[in-house]
């Protein structure tokens, strides 16, 4: 199998699989316990948490460990809504991740007020509108997320951030498929809250981590025996966690040895042959501002639905979109918010990559999609060029 749905999930790294391993045999104690194989426990998690700190230039006070991203961002918008009740205003994009959309969702039915800022067909936040939106005194938090996950385009968020605090609001951003793809600095673009989720850089799937600033106070979503320094209640997932940090520091490294750049290369090849045997083949999101990863692909009269059945049979995995509505093809709402129209939507494949792809991966899988679309096209009765050898 060629596998192109990282944004989905990536593999786990052999070397983040070795360093959780002790604690799933040996190093068993609770980090709560004040013996000896408690105290290792607990130096291994803050090792840990020093190492995702590191990654996203915060201080280790500032990371609370939780089981992902949408653990986080409900936890976000559950505080905020709590601890500011005079400000009633949420303001999100159409193009967030379902986690924001059913958690903005909640918010609106406790009472608060939901504001959904428009992007352009880029898929980039309209600053313009979104200076009118935010309002002073009534607006509390703004929760745009740093990169999407269908189109991977890269949200303006120095700007975001400026317009939001300039009213006085909070902001918080999803930035589960930025984390370990993209430079960040929490101190450089100041944000209040980052969620982040491990089985997106090469970690296991249950364990994420929230980055809560220093400057914003925070009411935690989950009470119980006072972990994490009383913001997230449950004895900790020391393996998961031990294994965030290991995948935080190794995408650091990768992030300062040219892996970026390498990706980037792989995913620039596979649109090149792809538009190369069909012209007519558009790639949704802003051109530059997009995670070297992602390649989200209009393929015109060609089912998204058929093409994933031809592909899966050629070995390619990937994706018609988000990978969270569990067994299911379902309408983009990313896309719908862009102004995509529904028939070109439904047309649409989305391919991401990690570093653990090949340039040949990418060559394959681009010629996979141009022989699987001259067949289903033949089926319809379409005539299309191919690439010639």
């Amino acid at each position: 199998m060629i596998y192109l749905d990282a944004n989905a999930t990536t593999p786990v790294d052999p070397a983040v699989l070795e360093a959780m391993l002790p604690y799933l045999r040996e190093q068993y104690a609770n980090p709560s316990a004040s013996y000896a194989g408690g105290r290792r426990v607990r130096r291994a998690i803050e090792q840990a948490r020093g190492q995702v700190a590191a990654l996203l230039g915060a201080g280790a006070e500032e990371i609370v460990f939780t089981s992902g991203g949408t653990e986080s961002i409900n936890a976000v918008h559950a505080s905020v809504r709590a601890l500011w009740p005079e400000k009633p205003e949420l303001i999100i994009t159409g193009t967030e991740h379902a986690a924001v959309l059913e958690s903005a969702n909640r918010w609106e039915s406790q009472g608060g007020r939901v504001v959904t800022a428009p992007v352009h067909p880029d898929g980039r936040v309209d600053l313009d509108a979104l200076r009118k939106l935010v309002r002073p005194g009534i607006t509390a938090l703004v929760s745009i997320m740093w990169a999407n996950n269908e189109t991977g385009v890269i949200a303006p968020m120095d700007e975001i951030v400026a317009l939001a605090h300039g009213a006085g609001a909070l902001v918080h951003t999803d930035a589960v498929q930025a984390v370990g793809k993209m430079h960040l600095d929490v101190r450089a673009t100041p944000v209040d809250f980052l969620s982040l989720s491990g089985h997106k850089l090469h970690a296991p799937k249950g364990i994420g981590a929230l980055y809560l600033s220093q400057r914003a106070r925070f009411a935690p979503l989950l009470v119980g025996g006072g972990q994490e320094n009383e913001r997230r209640g449950g004895t900790e997932n020391v393996p998961g966690i031990v294994a965030l940090g290991k995948a935080a520091a190794l995408a650091a490294e990768h992030l300062a040895d040219g892996t970026k750049a390498r990706i980037k290369t792989m995913r620039d090849r596979f649109e090149h042959l792809v538009h190369a045997a069909l012209p007519e083949v558009r790639v949704h999101g802003y051109p530059t501002h997009r995670l070297p990863t992602t390649s989200f692909i209009c393929l015109p009269e060609t089912d998204a639905a058929g093409m994933l059945i031809l592909l899966d049979k050629e070995g390619i995995a990937c994706s018609a979109g988000s990978a969270c509505h569990t067994g299911t093809l379902h309408a983009s709402h990313v896309l719908e918010a862009m102004g995509v129209c529904p028939r070109d939507a439904a047309c649409t494949l989305r391919f991401s990559f990690s570093r653990f792809n090949t340039k040949a991966d990418a060559e394959a899988a681009a010629h996979a999609v141009i022989e699987c679309a001259r067949k289903m096209r033949e089926a319809q009765g379409c005539e299309f060029a191919v690439l010639s050898h």
